[in-house]
C-alpha cells in the first residue's frame, strides 16, 4: 500500500510539472519520499576513490567523473544517486600525496552499512557503478557476500560497459590510469580542474619490472608497471573523446536502471535462496 501511495504521489508530482533532483543530499523529507516512489526504489551508488592521477587530473577523478555519469544516466531513467562515496580499495597508492586508503575492514562495513541505510530509506533495488580499476575485486566480492544474510533488498554491479561504434581512434599507445580517455572525460565533467601542460611532465610509460609466470598475481603488479601511478599519456587528450564515453557511459547506466526496475526475478530468487540456505539438508538433491 505504501509503494502504491509513494508511486502515484509522484505521478502526480509529474503530472503538475513538478521536477524532483535525481540528487539524493538535494531533496527534502518530503520530495525523497516522492523521488522513491518516481524511481520505483531503485538507487545508485557511484562508486570512486582519492588518489593521484598523473600530474594533471585532480585526486578525485573517479569520483568526479563517475558520478557526473551516474546523474546523466539517472536523467535519462530517473533513479536517485547517492553522494560522492569514495571509502574503496587503493592501497597501491598510499605512496602518493593526497591518497585516502582505508582498511579493507572498514571498506566492507561501511559499504554494508551505506546499502543497509540505503535500503532503510526505501531503496530496495541499488546500483554500484565503479569508477575506479582498483574496484574491481571489491565490489564483486562485495555483491556476492549479500548471499551470507537475509536482505530486503538487491545489489547489483555495473562493472563497465560497451562503447558503441563511432568512437574517436585514441593516438596513444598506452591509455590507462590517468590517460587519454581518462583526461578526455575529465574535460567533460570539470574541464577546469585539468591541467593538459602538466601531461607530460611525468612519464606515464610501462616499467614492467615483475618476471612472473601468466597467471600468478601479487599486489604489487601496479607498483611495479607504474610507479608514479600514471599508466599513459593524458596530453593527446580532447573533448571529442571526453563526450563520446561519457554519453556512452551515461546511456549504459540509464539501461541498467531500465533493467533494474523491471527485474522482479532477483529479489524472488534472493528470497528462496535464503529460505533454502537455513536447513540446506531439506534441499532436493
Amino acid at each position: 500500500m505504501r509503494t502504491t501511495l509513494l508511486l502515484l504521489a509522484a505521478t502526480l508530482a509529474a503530472a503538475s510539472g513538478q521536477t524532483l533532483s535525481n540528487k539524493w543530499e538535494e531533496l527534502t523529507g518530503p520530495d525523497f519520499q516522492k523521488a522513491i516512489g518516481q524511481a520505483q526504489n531503485t538507487c545508485v551508488l557511484p562508486f570512486g576513490i582519492i588518489e593521484k592521477h598523473g600530474p594533471h587530473l585532480p585526486l578525485g577523478t573517479d569520483l568526479i567523473n563517475v558520478r557526473y555519469a551516474a546523474l546523466h544516466g539517472a536523467e535519462q531513467e530517473y533513479a536517485i544517486v547517492f553522494p560522492e562515496y569514495y571509502f574503496g580499495q587503493i592501497f597501491e597508492a598510499k605512496h602518493e600525496p593526497g591518497t585516502v586508503a582505508y582498511s579493507a575492514k572498514l571498506q566492507l562495513e561501511l559499504l554494508q552499512e551505506t546499502t543497509d541505510e540505503m535500503a532503510r530509506n526505501g531503496c530496495k533495488k541499488i546500483l554500484i557503478v565503479n569508477g575506479h580499476g582498483g574496484n574491481n575485486s571489491l565490489i564483486p566480492f562485495f555483491a556476492q557476500s549479500q548471499l551470507a544474510n537475509d536482505h530486503d533488498y538487491v545489489v547489483y554491479a555495473m562493472m563497465s560497459h560497451a562503447n558503441p561504434p563511432g568512437r574517436p581512434a585514441l593516438k596513444s599507445k598506452v591509455d590507462a590510469h590517468a590517460g587519454e580517455s581518462e583526461t578526455a572525460h575529465t574535460l567533460i565533467s570539470r574541464p577546469d580542474l585539468v591541467h593538459l601542460d602538466r601531461a607530460t611532465s611525468e612519464s606515464g610509460a610501462d616499467q614492467n619490472r615483475l618476471d612472473l609466470p601468466a597467471g600468478v598475481y601479487t599486489g604489487i603488479w601496479w607498483y611495479a608497471k607504474f610507479p608514479d601511478h600514471y599508466a599513459g599519456d593524458g596530453s593527446p587528450a580532447t573533448k571529442e573523446l571526453g563526450e563520446f564515453d561519457m554519453n556512452a557511459w551515461a546511456a549504459s547506466i540509464a539501461n541498467a536502471i531500465r533493467a533494474i526496475k523491471a527485474d522482479q526475478v532477483s529479489a524472488r530468487l534472493q528470497e528462496e535462496f535464503y529460505r533454502k540456505s537455513l536447513v540446506p539438508m531439506d534441499t532436493k538433491q
